[in-house]
């Protein structure tokens, strides 16, 4: 958590050197995740998450971002809707901490500086890099933590944006992570469990998934930009 707190504090002071508008605030939200545990739903905002977001905006349709954030997800079949999961019986709990830098697009322009509220939905994508605990599935069927972990994401995130005022940004977004791991259940352990075969279970070919579904409000700071030089 540290280590990425720093990685997030270096970025965001590269950034200001530069003569732009920025905008920094916050992030808070509900999370859920897809995967060999409890409900199949895409869309099911359970466990709360909160963090901090960045934005460097290089012109009236695009910037570069950076958030960090911190969640909770939670699964049990005891809510699924499949008969297999109820009988199974199994249930986890995780926390992600994921640091995300990418670009922002916007469909239409988006000034702040036109004497009229500008909004417009947006598209958020780059990479992620998150932290977990490293599960497994142990003899009484009660799924523990054996250690820490770390893996990437590819972060698919949606959004709709309106001004307040010329210094306030305010916006809904929807994001899933399509992740490289299949162990945020304990369903597919690995390092030093990774050749127990008998502590798998589920789809071991599919990765986990989460979704973030928050609001995010920022303050806008530098002077009025310059688009022309990019």
């Amino acid at each position: 958590m540290r280590y990425l707190l720093a990685v997030f504090f270096i970025i965001t002071s590269t950034f200001l050197v530069h003569s732009q508008t920025y905008e920094i605030g916050g992030i808070v939200g509900a999370s859920n995740y897809i995967g060999d545990i409890g409900k199949t739903n895409y869309i099911a905002p359970k466990n709360i998450g909160f963090g901090g977001i960045f934005k460097w905006n290089r012109s009236p349709r695009h910037s570069f971002r950076a958030t960090l954030l911190v969640m909770d997800i939670e699964g049990d079949d005891a809510d699924s809707n499949e008969a297999r999961r109820k009988e199974r019986g199994y249930s986890f709990s995780n926390t992600i901490t994921e640091l995300s830098i990418g670009l922002e697009y916007t469909f239409w322009e988006f000034s702040m500086y036109d004497g009229e509220p500008a909004s417009s939905p947006y598209l958020y994508t780059g990479l992620t890099y998150f932290r977990y605990n490293a599960l497994f599935k142990d003899t009484d069927d009660v799924i523990k933590e054996y250690d820490k972990a770390g893996d990437v994401a590819i972060p698919m995130v949606v959004g709709y944006k309106t001004s307040i005022g010329t210094s306030n940004v305010l916006a809904f977004e929807l994001g899933v992570r399509y992740t490289f791991t299949d162990n945020l259940d304990g369903s597919n352990p690995t390092g030093s469990l990774e050749s127990r075969r008998d502590l798998k279970f589920g789809n071991i070919n599919s990765d986990d998934w989460y979704v973030f579904t928050g609001v995010t409000f920022t303050f806008t700071f530098g002077r009025r930009p310059c688009y022309c030089n990019f």
